[in-house]
């Protein structure tokens, strides 16, 4: 592990590089640019708002920022494990070309991801001020909420993006496993609206305990339990140590299967 943070430190030049790159190649050619940072999860907002609050008749309480404190964290995650599962099958040519650290890639992707979503944080500040809710001191555990998500979506993107080298077809599944995640996770429901047999699905989900620290500091006003989030950060941890584990087996053969 030491020689990840050496080449990271050695290779910083590069590995900044890579994060503008990523970022600004997302609305590369587009005439909004980083206005779709903040259109894309509000068009999304309103979609859902209008389908679950109007049509489907949610009686949740300033149901658009509740909504807005879920989906902004779930874009970040479901955005992040997308694009890091194509990633080395992207940067095959200068895989197979330039020698630099591998581990680069997946980590200026998930980083790349993370400016983004502090882009569109903004947002989440916005329906809190503007529909009345207001900002809590609350909001100074922000930081190392973030910092767990970003360690789990790291962990999760060494694997995939290493596996998907191999296994091409993963790329599809992947799909699938984030849209049942994304009704597992309390985004567009309240967790107490679960029926308690049912409970264990959201308790076994990462992201459960994520957005609802978000929404406890945004939404709720109230300080999040940090246990289940310092639990969290600890599996993220252990899962990043394995996850480069993983890739560092598996990237030995990269240039032969890209």
């Amino acid at each position: 592990m030491e020689n990840v943070f050496k080449n990271l430190y050695n290779y910083r030049e590069l590995l900044k590089t890579t994060v503008k790159k990523e970022v600004r190649s997302k609305y590369k050619n587009s005439f909004l640019g980083v206005l779709w940072s903040f259109l894309n999860p509000l068009l999304q907002i309103i979609v859902y708002a209008v389908i679950f609050s109007l049509i489907l008749s949610n009686q949740q309480p300033h149901y658009a920022i509740f909504l807005c404190c879920g989906l902004i964290p779930w874009t970040f995650f479901s955005s992040a494990i997308n694009k890091a599962a194509f990633t080395f099958i992207e940067n095959g040519n200068i895989i197979k070309k330039v020698y630099f650290p591998r581990e680069i890639i997946p980590i200026s992707v998930v980083t790349g991801e993370t400016v983004n979503f502090l882009i569109s944080t903004l947002i989440i500040l916005g329906f809190v001020v503007f529909g009345g809710i207001g900002i809590s001191k609350y909001i100074l555990v922000y930081p190392l909420i973030l910092v767990t998500q970003y360690l789990v979506i790291l962990a999760i993107s060494l694997i995939i993006s290493s596996v998907c080298v191999y296994l091409r077809d993963l790329q599809h599944f992947i799909g699938i496993a984030l849209q049942l995640l994304f009704y597992a996770a309390p985004i567009v429901y309240a967790p107490t609206s679960i029926p308690d047999n049912y409970q264990w699905i959201l308790k076994f989900n990462p992201m459960t305990y994520i957005i609802n620290a978000y929404r406890d500091i945004f939404y709720n006003q109230t300080m999040t339990d940090l246990k289940p989030i310092l639990i969290v950060l600890f599996i993220a941890i252990i899962g990043c140590i394995l996850g480069y584990g993983i890739f560092h087996k598996l990237q030995k053969g990269f240039a032969e299967q890209l």
